[in-house]
């Protein structure tokens, strides 16, 4: 959960990832959670500073989400990836935008 306290008072973001699917990713599957763990560190962090998009402040769910482009470098690590993910996503949640 992140505070979003940049509207003033305290805005609570409640986020849920029950299924997160890595197709054609090169990433191995013993890096899989790791790759989740940097998801979810970085997804919070870009939404504690940057917060979700106007349609998605009075809350609501999404059943699925298809991210926004990433760019992965050969060899990249599952942190790194876990951290691009995360950005992908919040490029269809959040406020900020990215080149």
């Amino acid at each position: 959960m992140a505070d979003a306290g940049k509207w003033g008072g305290s805005v609570k973001i409640k986020l849920h990832i029950e299924r997160l699917v890595l197709d054609g990713l090169p990433i191995a599957r013993t890096q899989s959670g790791k790759v989740r763990a940097a998801v979810e560190q970085e997804l919070t962090r870009l939404l504690a500073t940057g917060g979700v998009s106007h349609e998605l402040r009075p809350g609501g769910a999404m059943p699925s989400l298809r991210g926004g482009r990433m760019r992965l470098q050969k060899g990249i690590s599952a942190t790194e990836m876990g951290q691009e993910i995360a950005r992908s996503v919040h490029q269809r949640i959040g406020t900020q935008r990215y080149a």
